[in-house]
């Protein structure tokens, strides 16, 4: 009887890790520590707007921002405000920003659609105009959009930099269809396209994704050196910024709630203590 226990749970001990060789995992994302995190951490507004100048002349080709607004970028904490202009579409960073781009819109004599240059009321505007088109564009895969993208994954500032520097050529071994790229922190099954020895599938998975970055790839205005690494720290916190824009304001208002708390619980302790110091207990 005792042995038939221990071959069943053998048994179902190896069903149970077949798919864990199978399927290979991926690497934990790497180590990096950003100034945001943390209970008392803050957006660098320098780092922001060298973020924003990766997003718009490497990111914003393929991925769009559809929830964030190009006021946005002119309020308190983020990439371009003023506190001599706290009212964003003031701002003639903002302004001059959303000049750049062209927005869709309808002319209110004939009810066409036509392209104008964008306000800080207007959102970031998709570089597709539908679903179909933004696959097409890219072999199949649809871009996601990064309004969000951080809040979206699991430890997402260190997931997307780890994505972001993590291209490897592929082990050898290892079969990359045309239009897709080995990447070691990417979640994937790698064992359909593994020739080698399947109890040692590599960790990883493909991306449609071309490596976005390159050294030198943008010319940060305050003189940065624009590594690979410093391209993704910076793009991943204005990513963080975007996703979270209140989120400085919102920490203060907890440190703010916690004080008051405590002064709080004084006080009644104290009240508490002078109320019933002459009633036996």
């Amino acid at each position: 009887m005792l042995r038939k226990v221990i071959a069943l749970a053998a048994l179902g001990f190896a069903i149970s890790a077949g798919p864990a060789l199978a399927a290979g995992g991926a690497k934990a994302p790497k180590h990096v520590e950003f100034g945001f995190e943390g209970p008392f951490g803050q957006f660098d507004q320098a780092q922001l707007q060298r973020g924003y100048k990766v997003y718009r002349e490497v990111c914003a080709s393929c991925h769009g921002m559809n929830l964030l607004s190009f006021r946005n970028l002119g309020q308190k904490h983020g990439p371009f405000y003023d506190p001599d202009r706290p009212n964003p579409n003031d701002n003639p960073y903002v302004r001059a920003i959303a000049a750049e781009y062209q927005v869709n819109d309808i002319d209110s004599e004939t009810g066409d659609v036509i392209q104008r240059p964008g306000t800080s009321a207007d959102r970031f505007p998709n570089p597709y105009p539908n679903e179909a088109a933004a696959r097409a564009g890219n072999g199949g895969a649809l871009p996601p959009d990064l309004s969000v993208l951080i809040k979206a994954r699991h430890h997402g500032p260190q997931y997307v930099y780890s994505i972001l520097t993590g291209y490897a050529d592929p082990p050898a071994g290892l079969n990359v269809s045309p239009g897709q790229y080995y990447n070691p922190y990417m979640s994937g099954d790698l064992a359909a396209f593994w020739s080698g020895d399947a109890h040692h599938v590599p960790v990883g998975g493909f991306i449609a994704m071309p490596p976005p970055l390159r050294p030198d790839g943008v010319t940060y205005d305050d003189g940065t050196k624009a590594t690979i690494e410093q391209q993704a720290k910076d793009v991943v916190a204005f990513m963080t910024w975007a996703a979270e824009p209140k989120m400085v304001e919102r920490k203060q208002f907890g440190l703010a709630a916690m004080i008051y708390l405590l002064i709080l619980a004084g006080l009644v302790y104290a009240s508490y203590r002078r109320i019933w110091r002459n009633v036996a207990h």
